[in-house]
């Protein structure tokens, strides 16, 4: 495709990945600080963690949201250790397996992302006509959890919403799953990570990609940790 004016118009998609997309907030910040000249960012996509950096730097909110959002109050803290030291003995012991369904947290930690994104004063009532009337698209990634088709949210479509950002991000092994309409949505990282085949709407002259996970190994994973973060990593890189 041909270059506009000498400035390559670029998209850009975010690998879903937890708490590891805090990486991704740092590479969207240095892109678009220092695209001044150089390129343009015409489209932002993303799953899970990396749908909220999509959505938090197309709203321009990117730094605030990551130094807003570390656990600072004890049930803050209680809470992020038991997160952590609950995955780690999964990987060394047997552990009951609790639905979402069956425990408080799960709605709780929903919530606290819901009120993590409405601190940051973005306008959930005013955010379709703001998303129709920018020129940088924004697409956000979830997967039906009845039909198991993946669905890009598009905000020039009018599609985005908060319930949509929430969706691309609900693991379902921690998170319920998020109704929208009368579709109910999971994680888009089971089906496209990230959004990338609706990118050419924007006619872009160059896609880029905000990898999470390696691809390769150099050894053989044999204890248990190493097998379920391979696991984790293969899975990712669909």
């Amino acid at each position: 495709m041909d270059e506009r004016d000498g400035i390559r118009q670029v998209a850009i998609a975010c690998y879903g990945g937890g708490s590891h997309t805090a990486f991704t907030a740092g590479v969207l910040k240095r892109l678009l600080t220092e695209k001044q000249g150089k390129y343009e960012v015409v489209t932002l996509s993303g799953n899970s963690g990396g749908a909220i950096c999509a959505f938090l730097a197309w709203y321009a909110l990117l730094d605030s949201f990551w130094s807003g959002s570390s656990a600072d109050t004890f049930h803050e803290k209680f809470v992020n250790d038991w997160f952590v030291w609950t995955n780690r003995l999964e990987g060394a012991v047997v552990l009951p397996a609790v639905s979402p369904y069956n425990t408080y947290l799960s709605s709780w930690t929903q919530d606290q992302l819901r009120e993590m994104l409405e601190r940051q004063q973005v306008d959930f009532e005013g955010l379709e006509e703001r998303a129709v009337s920018s020129d940088l698209m924004l697409l956000v990634g979830a997967v039906n959890v009845l039909s198991g088709e993946f669905k890009a949210f598009n905000s020039l479509r009018g599609e985005l919403c908060i319930d949509a950002i929430l969706a691309s991000a609900a693991l379902p092994t921690l998170f319920r799953a998020v109704y929208i309409g009368e579709d109910v949505y999971w994680d888009g990282l089971f089906s496209q990570n990230p959004p990338i085949r609706e990118l050419t709407d924007a006619n872009p002259d160059e896609i880029g990609v905000i990898q999470i996970d390696p691809e390769r190994r150099e050894a053989e994973p044999k204890s248990i940790m190493d097998i379920l973060d391979r696991r984790n990593e293969l899975a990712g890189n669909l």
